[in-house]
């Protein structure tokens, strides 16, 4: 950062006011999110009439963030964060769309398509976390990220509570079943799109490669090292700590529907609700953790925290409340696996590199959990709930043996 105090204290100023726009677009944009890791599994079940298919909807959203999340990159490098925001909240409208009108027509393929679009614009948030270091300082990336990560919380765990009154006013609108909620995820989509244009100025990034710019110039030194085999092993934690989140979570609402059919919707809601209170609640406290204690060792209690949750899942697949606690320490783990990769990747990445790297990050992130989410339907049907957590944990396990690349 540049000595000037003057220019200090207005960067420090768009970083304060950046982070609390950045949270309140994730409050809203976290809805959308959490209705449709409820329903999506739920819905490609009953449209296509077939479990095995379930997957496929998951599979669908990280696909859609998978195939956006360079192209966003690339439009944040060239014109800010605020246009790459928008334009993700937009796609997540058009999806929320389609997938109304597919449950409405019973159209698989269509249900699919819709899915991909709303995991297009969740491609978008997740640049969200990103935006909120591209202004700060390195002693606090952690805690900046964290927080807005942290955010999501709000509407993460509203979207699954919403399943309930959901109905009630699909039902009363008209709307097909199953889609209720939708209609709190359009509202909140819709509001998240005007903060953003409305309230993210000055751009952060736009910011921040100024002050690249000015320092250079000047002949100041940023205090940067560009480190990529750390990167690489930053984006492995974080793709592959996503993998094992993604894959179980996606199958849990199919397994929680034949354990307890008679109450679904409220026994799915509410462990998909604390499963997302688990992947955003303490993200705060993950970042300080990774600025003060280190950032792999953050990334490796992570690992620890969704190790417990598998070898849970595995010993008692059948107990609804043993799922419940796999699925809180579920999300725990890949919240502090998230924020520390995250913030390590930042850390070893050069500004000029960072909008590309973290493009690239978030595709293998969520092209390896679409994979996953997949696979995940036939692991299922062929060896369990059970089964699936102890593939998964094997992910978990190459994670933590490959630590080392962390410390070159």
């Amino acid at each position: 950062m540049p000595d000037a105090s003057s220019e200090a204290v207005d960067v420090e100023r768009v970083q304060r006011r950046t982070v609390g726009v950045l949270a309140a677009g994730q409050v809203l944009g976290g809805v959308a999110f959490g209705a449709t890791v409820s329903l999506g599994a739920l819905l490609a079940a009953d449209i296509s009439g077939q479990d095995s298919l379930s997957g496929l909807a998951t599979a669908s959203v990280t696909l859609g963030a998978a195939l956006c999340a360079i192209p966003l990159a690339r439009l944040a490098a060239a014109t800010g964060r605020r246009r790459a925001l928008t334009l993700g909240n937009i796609l997540a409208l058009v999806g929320i769309a389609v997938v109304i009108t597919a449950a409405a027509v019973r159209l698989f393929p269509l249900l699919l398509l819709g899915v991909i679009l709303i995991g297009a614009g969740n491609a978008g948030n997740l640049q969200s976390r990103f935006a909120a270091t591209d202004l700060a300082r390195p002693e606090n990336r952690g805690r900046a990220l964290g927080t807005v990560v942290w955010a999501t919380t709000v509407g993460g765990v509203l979207g699954p509570l919403m399943l309930t009154p959901g109905e009630a006013v699909g039902s009363w609108l008209g709307m097909p079943p199953l889609t209720g909620s939708y209609a709190f995820s359009i509202v909140a989509q819709a509001l998240a799109l005007v903060l953003y244009l409305v309230a993210l100025r000055p751009d952060p990034l736009k910011v921040a490669q100024q002050v690249a710019r000015s320092a250079a110039a000047t002949a100041q030194p940023l205090d940067e090292t560009d480190r990529p085999t750390v990167a690489r092993y930053a984006v492995f934690a974080v793709a592959g700590s996503h993998v094992v989140m993604a894959s179980v979570m996606a199958m849990t609402p199919v397994h929680l529907s034949h354990l307890a059919p008679a109450n679904v919707t409220t026994i799915v809601g509410v462990t998909i609700a604390l499963h997302v209170f688990g992947m955003y609640g303490l993200s705060p406290v993950f970042g300080i953790l990774a600025d003060r204690w280190g950032k792999l060792r953050t990334i490796l209690t992570g690992q620890a925290i969704l190790a417990a949750s598998l070898v849970t899942a595995a010993v008692a697949p059948e107990s609804p409340g043993a799922v419940l606690i796999a699925l809180l320490l579920l999300g725990l783990g890949w919240s502090a696996a998230t924020v520390g990769g995250a913030a390590l990747l930042t850390e070893a990445t050069t500004m000029a590199l960072r909008p590309r790297r973290q493009g690239r990050s978030d595709t293998a992130m969520t092209a390896s959990a679409a994979i996953g989410a997949v696979l995940a339907g036939g692991i299922l049907e062929l060896i369990g709930y059970g089964g699936l957590a102890l593939v998964a944990l094997a992910v978990v396990v190459a994670i933590t043996l490959l630590s080392p690349y962390a410390r070159r």
